[in-house]
């Protein structure tokens, strides 16, 4: 339930029909679930993981941004590569990355191990406005690769071995962002761009729908219903699921579970040709749409799982570098046949 990437010869699908990750409705709970294969269709489509020995990650910082709140995000992506979790407690950002390295090709190569965050842009003068659609993401991406001596942009254009992730701020109102998604992932196209190239974008939630995108951080929008996305589905009794942030900020501890999300799927199904349940390539359910609102043992329904609280009783299951503490959304484990997270009861 997110974008994602459309094989080349189906580009004019993705104009007409651009899929997203939905705000899950109290309709949708039955699809969340943490086991029970016999309701999965997981399939290979036979096209590419990202499976570079070393995936080079940049981020784009688009808009005000508060240097704490970037602390926090650069934190969680360092802490994803395998090299790093020896300096992480257990259960670690690594090993829930571990059920993302499960994806292959059709070659057999897995979907990378190291991430690494390799070069940065800050587009403080809003050089596209406060008011974006989905395309102007890649026009954003655009001003923040061009070689031109008038803009002295820093990125490079990497498509070999380059994913680019795009941060827009408090004051940035994306489409459809808090009315349908949280965060999408999609393609770069060659005519705007220059290359086709993986790309992401998550918005700070904090001050335009916390109780959409950032639960269960804050209380849910919907009664009965509400959550949504990357940052939780909807809710039963609501009260018994809001925690406290681990780092502090709601905004910014909701979007680590949905840069989480889109992460693990554009990783496992960067061309929508890769990894995917339904049969409808238009609409792909991901790896991680599986598993929507699950973080812990028992996960499901409504209810967030078995998770960890801290000194201060604020809501976590995962550990990384610098004592950093996230609470991360799980994914379908293909080999268990079930969402899994490293803090699995079993």
């Amino acid at each position: 339930m997110i974008i994602f990437f459309i094989t080349f010869s189906s580009l004019f699908f993705v104009m007409a029909h651009p899929q997203q990750m939905k705000i899950n409705r109290k309709d949708d709970h039955e699809y969340d679930y943490e086991g029970s294969s016999n309701l999965v269709n997981l399939q290979y489509h036979m096209g590419p993981v990202l499976a570079s020995q070393v995936l080079n990650l940049y981020i784009i910082w688009y808009g005000n941004w508060k240097p704490t709140h970037q602390t926090v995000i650069r934190d969680f992506l360092n802490s994803l590569s395998s090299d790093v979790s020896s300096s992480s407690s257990i259960p670690s950002v690594s090993d829930w990355w571990k059920t993302v390295r499960l994806y292959t090709d059709q070659t057999g190569s897995n979907v990378t191990d190291t991430l690494t965050l390799s070069g940065e842009y800050h587009d403080t003068t809003y050089s596209h406005g406060t008011a974006l659609t989905r395309m102007d993401i890649q026009s954003i991406i655009k001003t923040a690769t061009s070689n031109d001596d008038t803009l002295k942009r820093k990125l490079p254009l990497n498509s070999q071995s380059g994913l680019y992730l795009v941060l827009t701020s408090f004051d940035v109102k994306v489409q459809d962002f808090c009315r349908a998604v949280c965060g999408f992932h999609y393609f770069t196209f060659p005519t705007l761009v220059g290359a086709t190239i993986p790309y992401f974008w998550v918005g700070y939630s904090g001050a335009q729908c916390p109780g959409i995108c950032a639960f269960p951080f804050a209380q849910p929008k919907y009664n009965g219903g509400g959550g949504g996305g990357s940052a939780g589905g909807g809710l039963n009794n609501p009260s018994r699921n809001v925690m406290g942030p681990p780092n502090g900020d709601v905004g910014v501890d909701g979007m680590i579970s949905v840069i989480a999300h889109e992460l693990a799927e554009v990783s496992s199904n960067p061309l929508v040709n890769a990894w995917y349940a339904g049969d409808d390539p238009i609409a792909p359910t991901e790896i991680a749409d599986l598993c929507v609102g699950v973080y812990g043992s028992g996960g499901g329904g409504g209810y967030v799982g078995k998770t960890y609280k801290d000194r201060l009783g604020n809501g976590y299951n995962l550990n990384g570098v610098n004592g950093r503490k996230f609470l991360v959304q799980w994914v379908w484990n293909p080999a268990r046949k079930r969402c899994y997270g490293p803090n699995a009861m079993d």
